[in-house]
């Protein structure tokens, strides 16, 4: 545990962690055993850091628990927010990148990697493997599936969902997410459908009534 750092009642610091300079560490987090924390890292109350991935093998009928033994790197200057949840990796690491700053309530899992300065915001979810370049914004209860990357400066908007792998220094909204122009252009069209099909609807009278006579 390096100098300057305040550790709040009720933490938990397992065996083997490292915490780095001026670190101001909440009342009742969590840093499980072999994480590494850098300098000016901010855990607030109640987060865990190096909790076991969600790592589950189908056996004879049964989950089987797949030991987690990699762990979490926190760089220089990350906050973690109030309930938030880092988890460690299967193997190697799951690293937050320098600067990125997470809300409360978020859920980053095993073997993820974050860029630099990144910001990830409150209920979202990076799932498994997946890899944020540097400046990526993910905005509420936006999320990204496992194994895919996005790129540098890319930004979720709020439920944007990535599904695939997202080019950096767009704008993505829906689900999967896509351009925001070309989401909007899709929800503009939806939006047309009720009228589009009365007018089909009396196309459809007049095409009767003129085969009638």
């Amino acid at each position: 545990i390096g100098d300057g750092t305040e550790i709040g009642s009720g933490a938990v610091i397992c065996e083997k962690a490292i915490i780095g300079e001026n670190c101001l560490i909440y009342p009742n987090v969590t840093v499980r055993e072999y994480c590494e924390i850098g300098d000016r890292v901010i855990l607030q109350p109640g987060c865990v850091i190096g909790s076991d991935g969600f790592g589950y093998e189908f056996v004879d009928g049964e989950h089987k628990k797949v030991d987690q033994v990699g762990i979490v790197i926190l760089e220089d200057d990350v906050e973690v927010g109030a309930s938030s949840t880092i988890d460690r990796a299967r193997f190697g690491m799951t690293v937050i990148g320098c600067g990125t700053k997470i809300d409360n309530l978020v859920q980053v899992a095993h073997n993820v990697h974050t860029g630099e300065h990144c910001l990830l915001v409150a209920q979202c979810g990076i799932a498994g493997s997946s890899k944020l370049g540097n400046y990526v914004t993910v905005a509420a209860q936006a999320g990204a599936v496992g194994h895919l990357e996005v790129g540098d400066k890319a930004i979720l908007m709020a439920r944007a969902v990535a599904a695939k792998d997202l080019a950096g220094g767009q704008v993505y909204m829906g689900f999967p997410a896509r351009p925001v122009k070309e989401e909007q252009r899709k929800m503009a069209s939806v939006a047309r459908l009720p009228k589009l099909i009365e007018q089909v609807r009396d196309l459809k009278k007049q095409i009767t009534k003129l085969e009638a006579e």
